[in-house]
């Protein structure tokens, strides 16, 4: 019996195996010009409110990607098309070798990209790790102080003092499910209040918001939920009560594969298109149960994986992109993905006195940029469970939401600035911008010291009109120009401690990039000018 049921397993495996899963990427879209002449036929109106608030435009990637194309690739035998991306304009689908292989034989298929990155190498078959291994929770008897710690060490309840709670911000959670958030006493406020906006399970294709494991009820909490008890050790209050919520399910509970950061980053664009504002996602992606799909390290540089290209996108079109740095600190060490894309809002975990855990994913990715960006506690964070209790528990997984919910309060009191000037103020807030380090960024931020900077910067009419922002910095590789509304050309220029300029372009709101990965380490002074105008910036160069 044993040699059958073994002989079954073998020829199970070697089924899994022979189907390969890859992107298919098309070369063009319909009525991409009318769409964007009238764009409430692609976006909501919250999203083109978002957007207009800004300064964001629209462009080719908010349209929808060739239905037609997508039903062809999947009338192919054997090819199953599991997901897509407008942003990338790509399938993603699973089938045979040679047939995913034959597509790029259509005269509107322009790349066909293997996660299997070496077809020909082979891999020792190594069980991939549970993402959430770290993460049990542990029943205590309440001896600590609920969320107050957590709350209290990044100055989260200032900005609740100061009226700044989520109001009208819309976030989004990407999970693996979460069981009882429509009776769970701890969302009541939401629910009642109509702040529960909508569910969606991206893997099974249903609106249902249970998934396939109870890890998103728990990390919602740290954001969203409400726990009234005279007993301050059962009380509990996340740190954007009041924001509106999306909840979608992106995490296969019964198999790693990379499609799931397809799934992800489809969600990722219908929250875009709804009108949401921060995102927060306590997954991350290096191991698979196929190893050939294993992302290496130099994988890891922000720009390659699917999950990194979404999240920039996704920065590109306006939102936050809150992110757990994962729990490999003890095993492989660096982040994975999302997490390493510029386009992240990276978060690594402390303990409750605010000391680096060794369990937290360190940096720098693959390209040398500093991750995380910041830290908030993930050793005994505080959550509700799915049964309405406190609990406590271990992980980046909730030091992400701790930090999602203060972002969200946080752009309550300035949502007509851009995301990346918000990012950059929790940056300098945290108490190490001046000498990040690899395994705590640029340190635990203070979102009293941020609200107050970027009140000071959005009341200040003239200033707001005539920002210009760059991004990363300290930077290995790439900058990037952020641009103000009134502005769509200007030129850029960049000096060495001598005053030598070492570089000269023309940027625009859609040429905003520039590579300086030539340049040698040390400190530069940026100078932009538009309109008879000059502003300045010092940068590091790793």
């Amino acid at each position: 019996m044993k040699k059958t049921f073994l002989f079954f397993l073998l020829i199970s495996s070697s089924f899994v195996f022979s189907q390969e899963e890859a992107l298919v990427f098309f070369a063009d879209k319909e009525n991409v010009a009318a769409s964007i002449a009238n764009p409430i036929t692609i976006l909501s109106q919250e999203a083109l409110d978002r957007k207009s608030a800004q300064g964001i435009e629209i462009d080719e990637r908010d349209v929808p990607l060739n239905e037609a194309y997508k039903a062809q690739i999947n009338s192919i035998a054997g090819i199953t098309v599991l997901a897509k991306s407008k942003w990338l304009n790509a399938v993603y689908v699973r089938g045979p070798y040679a047939a995913i292989d034959n597509l790029s034989n259509f005269s509107f298929v322009t790349e066909v990209e293997f996660m299997d990155k070496s077809l020909n190498r082979t891999f020792p078959r190594i069980a991939p790790r549970d993402k959430f291994e770290i993460e049990n929770e542990r029943r205590v008897d309440y001896n600590y102080g609920s969320a107050y710690n957590q709350t209290d060490m990044i100055g989260v309840d200032q900005l609740h003092q100061s009226g700044y709670d989520g109001d009208g911000i819309v976030v989004a959670f990407m999970d693996n499910g979460y069981p009882n958030v429509l009776s769970n006493p701890a969302y009541a406020h939401i629910r009642n209040e109509g702040r529960l906006l909508g569910y969606y399970d991206f893997v099974e294709r249903i609106e249902n918001p249970n998934g396939s494991g109870s890890h998103g009820a728990a990390t919602l909490s740290d954001a969203a939920a409400i726990l009234e008890n005279p007993n301050p050790d059962l009380a509990f209050v996340g740190t954007a009560p009041k924001a509106s919520y999306y909840l979608f399910v992106t995490e296969d509970g019964y198999g790693e594969s990379p499609v799931e950061e397809a799934y992800w980053v489809e969600a990722l664009e219908r929250s875009d298109s709804l009108g949401v504002y921060v995102t927060n996602t306590s997954l991350g992606y290096q191991d698979f149960d196929n190893p050939a799909y294993n992302h290496l390290y130099e994988d890891l540089d922000g720009f390659t994986t699917i999950g990194a290209r979404g999240s920039n996108a996704a920065f590109d079109k306006g939102m936050i992109n809150v992110t757990s740095a994962g729990n490999d600190g003890n095993g492989f060490g660096y982040i994975g993905s999302p997490a390493d894309a510029p386009g992240s809002f990276t978060i690594g975990a402390v303990d409750s006195a605010g000391d680096y855990v060794d369990f937290s994913s360190y940096g720098p990715n693959y390209a040398g940029v500093i991750k995380p960006d910041v830290m908030a506690q993930g050793r005994s964070a505080a959550i509700v469970n799915q049964y309405g209790q406190v609990d406590y528990s271990n992980g980046t997984s909730f030091s992400s939401p701790i930090i999602a919910g203060a972002v969200a309060s946080l752009w309550q009191a300035v949502p007509n600035l851009k995301n990346d000037v918000v990012m950059q103020a929790i940056r300098e807030s945290a108490d190490l911008y001046n000498n990040p380090s690899y395994n705590m960024g640029y340190g635990i931020p203070d979102f009293g010291i941020a609200l107050n900077a970027l009140l000071q910067m959005s009341t200040d009419q003239h200033l707001q009109e005539t920002l210009f922002a760059l991004y990363p910095n300290p930077v290995s590789s790439e900058i990037h120009v952020s641009f103000p509304k009134s502005v769509s050309q200007a030129e850029f220029s960049l000096y060495n401690v001598l005053g030598e300029r070492v570089m000269q372009a023309i940027i625009s709101q859609l040429k905003n990039s520039l590579d300086v990965s030539q340049l040698p380490s040390g400190m530069y002074i940026a100078s932009i000018t538009s309109n008879n105008k000059t502003t300045s910036f010092k940068i590091i160069k790793e």
